[in-house]
C-alpha cells in the first residue's frame, strides 16, 4: 500500500485526514512524536461533565456537546497500538511526548506509562501545571502529565543546558489552559507547551510527528520553529481548522 494523497502540504507541513492505524504504518521514520490523544473519558459526549456551566472571565459559559473520535473505551487500545507504532517510526534516540491528562479515579497515567515502557522506553514525566482550578470533583485537576518515551540512549536532546525542571508553570511560554470556543478544538492544547518539546527534542529541519493532529497545535508550533511536520486527523472539520493556522504567516 502507499499513502494516500495530502488533505494538505506545504514546504514544512503534511496533514493526512483519515484513521491513523491506517496511516502511520505507511509513514516514514521521524525524529519526535509530539502528540495528544484521545483519553477514553467521553467528557465532551453529553454526560454531567460536559454540560456543566463553567465560569470564565465572570460569566457563565455553557459547555456545548462535541464528542471526540475514540474518546470511550477504545482509547487505551489505540494508545497502546500507538506507542507501538511509534517505536518503529522514530529515529534511534527519538523522543515520544504524549499528553495523558492528569489525576482522578481512573489510573490512566500508570497503564500509559507501562505501556510506553513495554514498547520504546520510558524517559520521563513532565508536570504541566495549567493553574487553577481544573475539573474533577474534591481534588479539582489543576495539572496534567506529558510522558516522555525515548528510542535508545542516549535519546536525542538539545537544550543549552543538561538541567530542565520537570514542571512547566503557568506564564512559561504561554502554556495557560485554553477554555476553547466553539470554533476549536473541544480539548485544544496551548502551542506553548509543543513550543517547550520542540527545541528540547529536535533540530530545525527534523521532521515531528502527531497522529492525533486535532486542529493542528503541533505542527503550527512545529511551522514556527522551522521544524517539518506530519499530522494525521480523522475528523475533517478539525483538519480545515488546521490548514487555516498553517496558512498564517509565521509567528516568531
Amino acid at each position: 500500500m502507499s499513502l494516500p494523497k495530502p488533505y494538505y502540504q506545504d514546504d514544512w507541513a503534511t496533514i493526512y485526514h483519515g484513521d491513523c492505524r491506517e496511516i502511520l504504518p505507511l509513514l516514514p521514520k521521524v525524529d519526535l512524536v509530539l502528540t495528544d490523544p484521545p483519553y477514553g473519558h467521553n467528557n465532551n459526549n453529553g454526560d454531567m461533565i460536559s454540560r456543566r456551566e463553567t465560569i470564565f472571565g465572570g460569566e457563565k459559559v455553557e459547555r456545548e456537546r462535541r464528542p471526540i473520535s475514540n474518546d470511550g473505551e477504545e482509547a487505551n487500545e489505540l494508545v497502546r497500538w500507538f506507542f507501538c507504532e511509534a517505536k518503529k517510526l522514530l529515529v534511534v534516540g527519538g523522543c515520544c511526548c504524549c499528553c495523558c491528562g492528569g489525576g482522578g479515579p481512573d489510573p490512566q497515567f500508570a497503564r500509559w506509562s507501562l505501556w510506553m515502557e513495554e514498547a520504546i522506553g520510558f524517559k520521563h514525566a513532565v508536570v504541566w501545571d495549567k493553574g487553577p482550578m481544573g475539573m474533577g470533583h474534591h481534588y479539582r485537576r489543576s495539572y496534567e502529565f506529558i510522558l516522555v518515551g525515548q528510542n535508545g540512549n542516549p535519546c536525542k536532546w538539545y537544550a543549552e543546558t543538561k538541567d530542565i525542571e520537570n514542571i512547566i508553570r503557568p506564564g512559561d511560554l504561554e502554556v495557560n489552559k485554553i477554555i476553547p470556543s466553539a470554533e476549536q478544538h473541544p480539548t485544544e492544547k496551548p502551542i506553548g507547551l509543543m513550543k517547550w518539546f520542540i527545541p528540547l527534542h529536535s533540530r530545525i529541519g527534523e521532521t515531528i510527528l502527531d497522529p492525533f493532529m486535532g486542529s493542528g497545535t503541533t505542527l503550527r508550533a512545529a511551522k514556527d520553529l522551522k521544524r517539518k511536520s506530519i499530522g494525521i486527523e480523522i475528523e475533517e472539520k478539525y483538519c480545515e481548522i488546521a490548514v487555516k493556522r498553517l496558512r498564517q504567516e509565521v509567528l516568531i
